[in-house]
Parts: structure tokens; C-alpha cells; sequence
């Protein structure tokens, strides 16, 4: 019975080394859309869909610390918070071989959503394809993990299976 057993695994694990050998992997691929029925958000895509063999990546969420651990800019400089937030951001995505296109999903967090919105969206563009977004969070928060923190991104990526 054993012998039989393990016959059969043998042979299951023979087939699974040939077929991954031999089967073409497709790419991860994602489908940005906005349905008519919903109004076009400023700066993101509603539904973004994945299909087809892939992998997720979730990336905590960033600060706008410098490497040294230092809070970039000046005490309340948003814009350059954000801007380093983004970076280090970029930073996660390049550790994984992916790049802003491979974001799906981005959480932003806010202190001052009013004041800081605007800035945010000119330093996201400067970073995400505008022509087709990644979804979209953006939400205030009365504070965020550090005292003088003003931002904080998060993301989703999807990418091929490795």
C-alpha cells in the first residue's frame, strides 16, 4: 500500500515539475474602469479588477521619514512629507521589481484633509500613471503613529506569479 502511495506522489510531483516547466505563466492583467453609472473620482479609478495568474503585495504604510528617520522638510511641511511618503513608497514597489503601474489600491491618510488634499494631488501625480489610476482612499485622521506626522500611503500592488 505504502509502495503504491508513494509511486503515486512520485508521479504527481513528475507532472507538476513538467507542466510548470512547460506551461507559459500570463501575465497579471488590470482592467481600470469607472462605470458610467458612478461620477469619475479626481485622480483615481473606481474598480480596478486583476485577473489571470498573479501576485499581491501589500505595502505598509509610509511616513514621510527620510532614511535617517528624520521627518522630511520643515515641522509641518505636508508637501514634503508627502513627497518622501511617495518615495519611500517607490523604494517598496523597486524592492519587489514593481513599479507605480503595478499599484491597484493606495489608502492615503490626512491630518488636515481641507488644507492638505490639494498638495496631496499634485505630489500623487507626480508619481501614479494619470492616464489610468490606482483605487483610491483618502480619509482625515486625527493623528497618525508619530507626533509631527502629517501623511501617511499605503498600497496594494498586483504582479506576475515570480
Amino acid at each position: 500500500m505504502f509502495k503504491r502511495a508513494k509511486r503515486l506522489v512520485s508521479n504527481f510531483a513528475a507532472l507538476l515539475v513538467v507542466t510548470a516547466a512547460t506551461t507559459p505563466f500570463a501575465h497579471a492583467e488590470n482592467t481600470f474602469s469607472n462605470p458610467p453609472t458612478i461620477a469619475k473620482g479626481p485622480g483615481y479609478t473606481h474598480v480596478v479588477e486583476v485577473s489571470g495568474p498573479h501576485r499581491l503585495v501589500f505595502i505598509a504604510g509610509q511616513l514621510g521619514l527620510t532614511p535617517d528617520g528624520k521627518f522630511a522638510g520643515e515641522p509641518g511641511d505636508f508637501k514634503a512629507q508627502s513627497t518622501q511618503a511617495y518615495q519611500n513608497l517607490k523604494s517598496a514597489l523597486d524592492s519587489v521589481g514593481a513599479t507605480f503601474a503595478d499599484v491597484i489600491k493606495v489608502n492615503h491618510y490626512l491630518t488636515d484633509i481641507r488644507a492638505q488634499l490639494p498638495i496631496l494631488r499634485g505630489v500623487r501625480d507626480s508619481f501614479v500613471n494619470t492616464a489610468a489610476p490606482p483605487a483610491s482612499t483618502t480619509v482625515e485622521v486625527s493623528r497618525l503613529a508619530a507626533d509631527a506626522a502629517l501623511f501617511e500611503v499605503e498600497a496594494i500592488v498586483a504582479l506576475p506569479p515570480r
